[in-house]
Protein backbone atom coordinates (compact mmCIF):
# COMPACT_ATOMS: atom_id res chain seq x y z
CA UNK A 1 0.00 0.00 0.00
CA UNK A 2 1.36 3.39 -1.05
CA UNK A 3 1.00 5.83 1.87
CA UNK A 4 3.15 8.46 0.18
CA UNK A 5 0.92 9.82 -2.58
CA UNK A 6 -2.06 11.77 -1.32
CA UNK A 7 -4.00 11.52 -4.58
CA UNK A 8 -7.62 10.75 -3.76
CA UNK A 9 -8.30 9.83 -7.41
CA UNK A 10 -6.29 6.65 -6.86
CA UNK A 11 -8.87 5.62 -4.25
CA UNK A 12 -11.83 6.10 -6.56
CA UNK A 13 -12.67 9.59 -5.30
CA UNK A 14 -13.33 11.71 -8.39
CA UNK A 15 -15.36 14.78 -9.25
CA UNK A 16 -18.73 13.42 -10.51
CA UNK A 17 -17.91 12.34 -14.10
CA UNK A 18 -21.32 13.10 -15.60
CA UNK A 19 -21.25 16.64 -14.20
CA UNK A 20 -17.66 17.17 -15.28
CA UNK A 21 -18.45 16.05 -18.84
CA UNK A 22 -21.25 18.61 -19.06
CA UNK A 23 -19.05 21.35 -17.63
CA UNK A 24 -16.17 20.62 -20.00
CA UNK A 25 -18.48 20.45 -23.03
CA UNK A 26 -19.80 23.94 -22.32
CA UNK A 27 -16.33 25.22 -21.51
CA UNK A 28 -15.04 23.80 -24.79
CA UNK A 29 -17.70 25.70 -26.70
CA UNK A 30 -16.67 28.96 -25.01
CA UNK A 31 -12.98 28.31 -25.67
CA UNK A 32 -13.45 27.51 -29.36
CA UNK A 33 -12.16 30.94 -30.39
CA UNK A 34 -8.88 31.69 -28.63
CA UNK A 35 -9.03 35.05 -26.84
CA UNK A 36 -6.54 34.79 -23.98
CA UNK A 37 -6.42 37.03 -20.94
CA UNK A 38 -2.97 37.08 -19.36
CA UNK A 39 -4.40 37.27 -15.83
CA UNK A 40 -6.96 34.57 -16.56
CA UNK A 41 -10.44 34.50 -18.01
CA UNK A 42 -12.70 36.93 -16.16
CA UNK A 43 -15.48 34.43 -15.24
CA UNK A 44 -12.89 32.20 -13.57
CA UNK A 45 -11.47 35.11 -11.59
CA UNK A 46 -14.98 36.19 -10.59
CA UNK A 47 -15.77 32.70 -9.30
CA UNK A 48 -12.56 32.63 -7.24
CA UNK A 49 -13.30 36.11 -5.87
CA UNK A 50 -16.72 34.83 -4.76
CA UNK A 51 -15.02 31.87 -3.06
CA UNK A 52 -13.09 34.27 -0.83
CA UNK A 53 -16.32 35.96 0.25
CA UNK A 54 -15.70 38.21 3.24
CA UNK A 55 -12.05 38.74 2.28
CA UNK A 56 -13.42 40.90 -0.55
CA UNK A 57 -10.66 40.08 -3.03
CA UNK A 58 -11.68 41.69 -6.35
CA UNK A 59 -11.17 39.70 -9.57
CA UNK A 60 -8.57 42.30 -10.63
CA UNK A 61 -6.31 41.00 -7.84
CA UNK A 62 -6.49 37.34 -8.91
CA UNK A 63 -4.17 35.57 -11.35
CA UNK A 64 -4.96 32.14 -12.83
CA UNK A 65 -1.95 29.80 -13.09
CA UNK A 66 -1.37 26.22 -14.30
CA UNK A 67 -1.09 24.95 -10.72
CA UNK A 68 0.41 25.96 -7.39
CA UNK A 69 3.95 24.90 -8.27
CA UNK A 70 3.96 27.44 -11.11
CA UNK A 71 2.43 30.01 -8.75
CA UNK A 72 5.48 29.59 -6.52
CA UNK A 73 7.81 30.06 -9.49
CA UNK A 74 5.96 33.24 -10.48
CA UNK A 75 6.33 34.58 -6.93
CA UNK A 76 10.02 33.75 -6.76
CA UNK A 77 10.71 35.45 -10.11
CA UNK A 78 8.60 38.45 -9.12
CA UNK A 79 10.11 39.01 -5.69
CA UNK A 80 13.74 37.90 -5.87
CA UNK A 81 16.89 38.23 -7.94
CA UNK A 82 19.47 35.49 -8.40
CA UNK A 83 21.11 34.71 -5.06
CA UNK A 84 18.33 36.25 -2.96
CA UNK A 85 16.68 34.24 -0.19
CA UNK A 86 13.16 33.00 0.49
CA UNK A 87 12.29 31.87 4.03
CA UNK A 88 10.51 28.52 4.11
CA UNK A 89 9.27 26.38 7.03
CA UNK A 90 11.22 23.38 8.24
CA UNK A 91 9.97 20.62 7.91
CA UNK A 92 9.34 21.39 4.29
CA UNK A 93 8.12 19.82 1.07
CA UNK A 94 11.13 18.87 -1.11
CA UNK A 95 9.67 20.39 -4.29
CA UNK A 96 10.41 23.92 -3.05
CA UNK A 97 14.15 23.42 -3.36
CA UNK A 98 13.81 22.43 -7.02
CA UNK A 99 11.55 25.38 -7.83
CA UNK A 100 13.98 27.70 -6.05
CA UNK A 101 16.91 26.37 -8.09
CA UNK A 102 14.99 26.93 -11.32
CA UNK A 103 14.26 30.49 -10.18
CA UNK A 104 17.86 31.07 -9.10
CA UNK A 105 17.03 31.81 -5.45
CA UNK A 106 18.16 30.28 -2.17
CA UNK A 107 15.84 28.64 0.34
CA UNK A 108 16.51 29.39 4.01
CA UNK A 109 14.45 27.92 6.80
CA UNK A 110 12.56 28.76 9.97
CA UNK A 111 11.50 26.17 12.51
CA UNK A 112 8.18 24.56 13.27
CA UNK A 113 8.31 23.25 16.85
CA UNK A 114 6.91 19.75 17.30
CA UNK A 115 6.55 20.09 21.09
CA UNK A 116 4.25 23.08 20.47
CA UNK A 117 1.95 21.34 17.98
CA UNK A 118 4.35 22.24 15.17
CA UNK A 119 3.82 25.96 15.87
CA UNK A 120 5.99 28.57 14.15
CA UNK A 121 9.04 29.66 16.15
CA UNK A 122 8.54 33.35 15.43
CA UNK A 123 11.69 34.52 17.25
CA UNK A 124 13.82 32.06 15.30
CA UNK A 125 12.11 33.10 12.07
CA UNK A 126 12.90 36.76 12.61
CA UNK A 127 16.52 35.95 13.42
CA UNK A 128 16.82 34.15 10.07
CA UNK A 129 15.96 37.31 8.10
CA UNK A 130 18.96 38.81 6.31
CA UNK A 131 19.54 41.65 3.86
CA UNK A 132 18.96 39.07 1.10
CA UNK A 133 15.58 37.83 2.37
CA UNK A 134 12.81 38.70 -0.07
CA UNK A 135 9.74 36.77 1.15
CA UNK A 136 8.36 34.38 3.77
CA UNK A 137 6.47 31.22 2.82
CA UNK A 138 3.70 30.02 5.13
CA UNK A 139 1.92 26.74 4.40
CA UNK A 140 -1.30 26.20 6.34
CA UNK A 141 -2.43 23.48 6.60
CA UNK A 142 1.20 22.47 6.49
CA UNK A 143 2.52 19.53 4.51
CA UNK A 144 3.57 17.11 6.01
CA UNK A 145 2.89 18.00 9.66
CA UNK A 146 -0.77 19.04 9.33
CA UNK A 147 -0.16 22.21 11.36
CA UNK A 148 -2.74 24.98 10.94
CA UNK A 149 -1.43 28.42 11.90
CA UNK A 150 -3.86 30.07 14.33
CA UNK A 151 -4.79 33.75 14.51
CA UNK A 152 -2.12 34.53 17.11
CA UNK A 153 0.65 33.05 14.97
CA UNK A 154 -0.66 34.89 11.91
CA UNK A 155 -0.66 38.22 13.74
CA UNK A 156 2.89 37.61 14.95
CA UNK A 157 4.05 36.71 11.47
CA UNK A 158 2.33 39.77 10.00
CA UNK A 159 4.11 42.01 12.51
CA UNK A 160 7.47 40.55 11.49
CA UNK A 161 6.64 40.97 7.81
CA UNK A 162 5.68 44.60 8.44
CA UNK A 163 8.86 45.37 10.40
CA UNK A 164 11.01 43.99 7.61
CA UNK A 165 8.82 45.02 4.63
CA UNK A 166 8.54 41.42 3.46
CA UNK A 167 5.74 39.83 1.44
CA UNK A 168 4.18 36.57 2.59
CA UNK A 169 3.43 33.66 0.25
CA UNK A 170 0.50 31.83 1.84
CA UNK A 171 -0.10 28.29 0.56
CA UNK A 172 -3.62 27.13 1.46
CA UNK A 173 -4.04 24.23 -0.97
CA UNK A 174 -5.22 21.95 1.86
CA UNK A 175 -7.36 24.71 3.37
CA UNK A 176 -10.71 22.96 2.86
CA UNK A 177 -9.57 19.96 4.89
CA UNK A 178 -9.60 21.02 8.54
CA UNK A 179 -10.19 19.04 11.73
CA UNK A 180 -11.66 20.72 14.79
CA UNK A 181 -12.36 24.08 13.16
CA UNK A 182 -14.80 25.30 10.53
CA UNK A 183 -12.76 27.95 8.74
CA UNK A 184 -9.12 28.44 7.84
CA UNK A 185 -7.39 31.40 9.52
CA UNK A 186 -5.84 33.42 6.69
CA UNK A 187 -2.87 35.78 6.78
CA UNK A 188 -4.72 38.01 4.31
CA UNK A 189 -6.98 39.12 7.18
CA UNK A 190 -4.01 40.69 9.03
CA UNK A 191 -2.10 43.92 8.43
CA UNK A 192 0.68 42.15 6.50
CA UNK A 193 1.97 44.54 3.81
CA UNK A 194 1.67 42.14 0.86
CA UNK A 195 0.22 38.64 0.67
CA UNK A 196 0.12 36.13 -2.19
CA UNK A 197 -2.51 33.49 -1.37
CA UNK A 198 -2.03 30.30 -3.43
CA UNK A 199 -4.67 27.65 -4.07
CA UNK A 200 -6.16 25.55 -6.85
CA UNK A 201 -8.65 22.93 -7.97
CA UNK A 202 -6.30 19.99 -7.42
CA UNK A 203 -7.02 19.22 -3.76
CA UNK A 204 -10.25 21.17 -3.30
CA UNK A 205 -12.19 19.34 -6.01
CA UNK A 206 -9.91 16.34 -6.58
CA UNK A 207 -9.01 17.67 -10.04
CA UNK A 208 -5.19 17.56 -10.24
CA UNK A 209 -5.33 16.89 -13.98
CA UNK A 210 -7.13 20.17 -14.66
CA UNK A 211 -3.91 22.06 -13.80
CA UNK A 212 -5.78 25.14 -12.62
CA UNK A 213 -4.35 27.17 -9.76
CA UNK A 214 -4.49 30.78 -8.72
CA UNK A 215 -3.01 33.45 -6.54
CA UNK A 216 -4.94 36.23 -4.82
CA UNK A 217 -2.83 39.31 -4.13
CA UNK A 218 -3.81 41.46 -1.15
CA UNK A 219 -2.33 44.11 1.13
CA UNK A 220 -1.12 47.66 0.56
CA UNK A 221 -2.93 48.95 -2.56
CA UNK A 222 0.22 50.38 -4.12
CA UNK A 223 2.16 47.16 -3.63
CA UNK A 224 -0.76 45.13 -4.96
CA UNK A 225 -0.99 47.23 -8.14
CA UNK A 226 2.74 46.97 -8.75
CA UNK A 227 2.71 43.21 -8.16
CA UNK A 228 -0.28 42.60 -10.43
CA UNK A 229 1.33 44.59 -13.24
CA UNK A 230 4.50 42.51 -12.99
CA UNK A 231 2.57 39.23 -12.75
CA UNK A 232 0.56 40.27 -15.80
CA UNK A 233 3.80 40.60 -17.74
CA UNK A 234 5.20 37.27 -16.51
CA UNK A 235 1.99 35.43 -17.36
CA UNK A 236 1.56 37.19 -20.70
CA UNK A 237 5.02 35.99 -21.72
CA UNK A 238 3.87 32.35 -21.60
CA UNK A 239 0.03 32.31 -21.51
CA UNK A 240 0.36 28.81 -20.00
CA UNK A 241 -3.15 28.13 -18.67
CA UNK A 242 -5.52 26.08 -20.81
CA UNK A 243 -8.66 27.96 -21.83
CA UNK A 244 -11.11 25.08 -21.42
CA UNK A 245 -10.06 24.61 -17.81
CA UNK A 246 -10.46 28.31 -17.10
CA UNK A 247 -13.96 28.47 -18.55
CA UNK A 248 -14.87 25.42 -16.48
CA UNK A 249 -13.94 27.04 -13.16
CA UNK A 250 -17.27 28.78 -12.35
CA UNK A 251 -19.31 25.60 -12.78
CA UNK A 252 -16.72 23.44 -11.04
CA UNK A 253 -17.30 25.64 -8.00
CA UNK A 254 -21.07 26.02 -8.29
CA UNK A 255 -21.83 22.37 -9.08
CA UNK A 256 -19.10 20.84 -6.94
CA UNK A 257 -20.20 21.82 -3.44
CA UNK A 258 -21.98 18.55 -2.66
CA UNK A 259 -18.94 16.61 -3.87
CA UNK A 260 -16.62 18.79 -1.76
CA UNK A 261 -18.75 18.11 1.32
CA UNK A 262 -18.54 14.35 0.69
CA UNK A 263 -14.80 14.58 0.07
CA UNK A 264 -14.22 16.46 3.33
CA UNK A 265 -16.28 13.88 5.23
CA UNK A 266 -14.30 11.02 3.67
CA UNK A 267 -10.96 12.65 4.50
CA UNK A 268 -12.09 13.23 8.09
CA UNK A 269 -13.18 9.60 8.42
CA UNK A 270 -9.84 8.39 7.05
CA UNK A 271 -8.02 10.51 9.63
CA UNK A 272 -10.21 9.25 12.47
CA UNK A 273 -9.59 5.62 11.50
CA UNK A 274 -5.83 6.19 11.27
CA UNK A 275 -5.67 7.95 14.64
CA UNK A 276 -7.69 5.19 16.29
CA UNK A 277 -5.15 2.63 15.09
CA UNK A 278 -2.28 4.79 16.37
CA UNK A 279 -3.73 5.11 19.88
CA UNK A 280 -0.92 4.93 22.40
CA UNK A 281 1.62 6.43 19.99
CA UNK A 282 2.92 9.85 21.00
CA UNK A 283 2.64 12.21 18.02
CA UNK A 284 0.99 15.47 16.99
CA UNK A 285 -2.35 14.73 15.25
CA UNK A 286 -2.77 16.69 12.02
CA UNK A 287 -5.05 19.72 12.25
CA UNK A 288 -5.55 19.78 8.49
CA UNK A 289 -4.44 18.31 5.18
CA UNK A 290 -3.82 14.70 4.15
CA UNK A 291 -0.57 13.81 5.98
CA UNK A 292 0.85 13.05 9.41
CA UNK A 293 4.27 12.52 10.96
CA UNK A 294 5.17 10.00 13.65
CA UNK A 295 8.36 10.22 15.75
CA UNK A 296 10.13 6.91 16.28
CA UNK A 297 12.98 5.93 18.59
CA UNK A 298 15.10 4.09 16.04
CA UNK A 299 16.54 4.55 12.55
CA UNK A 300 13.84 5.99 10.30
CA UNK A 301 15.24 4.69 7.02
CA UNK A 302 15.51 1.16 8.39
CA UNK A 303 11.97 1.41 9.77
CA UNK A 304 10.59 2.63 6.43
CA UNK A 305 12.46 -0.11 4.56
CA UNK A 306 11.16 -2.72 7.00
CA UNK A 307 7.56 -1.64 6.52
CA UNK A 308 7.98 -1.92 2.77
CA UNK A 309 9.73 -5.30 2.82
CA UNK A 310 7.64 -7.03 5.49
CA UNK A 311 4.27 -5.32 5.24
CA UNK A 312 4.24 -3.90 1.69
CA UNK A 313 3.51 -0.44 3.12
CA UNK A 314 5.34 2.52 1.59
CA UNK A 315 6.04 5.51 3.85
CA UNK A 316 8.76 8.16 3.78
CA UNK A 317 11.59 8.60 6.27
CA UNK A 318 11.49 12.03 7.88
CA UNK A 319 14.76 13.26 6.41
CA UNK A 320 13.02 13.60 3.04
CA UNK A 321 11.30 16.62 4.64
CA UNK A 322 14.17 17.82 6.87
CA UNK A 323 12.52 16.44 10.00
CA UNK A 324 14.88 15.41 12.76
CA UNK A 325 15.39 13.28 14.69
CA UNK A 326 13.82 10.07 13.36
CA UNK A 327 10.24 10.26 12.02
CA UNK A 328 8.00 8.50 9.54
CA UNK A 329 5.85 10.56 7.16
CA UNK A 330 2.71 9.23 5.49
CA UNK A 331 -0.72 10.10 4.18
CA UNK A 332 -3.71 8.83 6.11
CA UNK A 333 -5.68 8.56 2.85
CA UNK A 334 -6.18 4.85 2.32
CA UNK A 335 -8.81 2.36 1.28
CA UNK A 336 -11.42 2.58 4.02
CA UNK A 337 -11.36 -1.13 4.86
CA UNK A 338 -7.54 -1.14 4.99
CA UNK A 339 -6.74 1.87 7.15
CA UNK A 340 -7.00 0.14 10.51
CA UNK A 341 -4.83 -2.80 9.49
CA UNK A 342 -2.16 -0.70 7.80
CA UNK A 343 -1.87 1.82 10.61
CA UNK A 344 -1.84 -0.93 13.25
CA UNK A 345 1.25 -2.31 11.50
CA UNK A 346 2.80 1.16 11.46
CA UNK A 347 2.03 1.51 15.18
CA UNK A 348 3.85 -1.75 15.87
CA UNK A 349 6.95 -0.42 14.10
CA UNK A 350 6.73 2.90 15.96
CA UNK A 351 6.49 1.06 19.30
CA UNK A 352 9.40 -1.30 18.62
Amino acid sequence: MDLVRGNVNEHGIVYPPEILREILARAGDRARVYRPDSLGQWPAREAIAQYYGSLRVPPEQILITPGTSVSYWYCFKLLAERGDEILCPQPSYPLFDYIARLAGVEMTHYRLVESRQWAIDLDYLENQITVRTRAIILISPHNPTGMVADEEQLRGLAEIATRHSLPIIFDEVFGEFLFGRDALPRIATTDAPLVFTLNGLSKMFALPGMKIGWMAVTGDPGLVRKSMAALDLISDTFLPVNEIGQFAVPEVFSRGQDFLARLKKWISECRAAALASLEGISFVPPQGGFYLTIPISHDEERAAAGLLERNRILVHPGYFYDISPDHLVMTFIDERDSISAHFAEIATVAHS
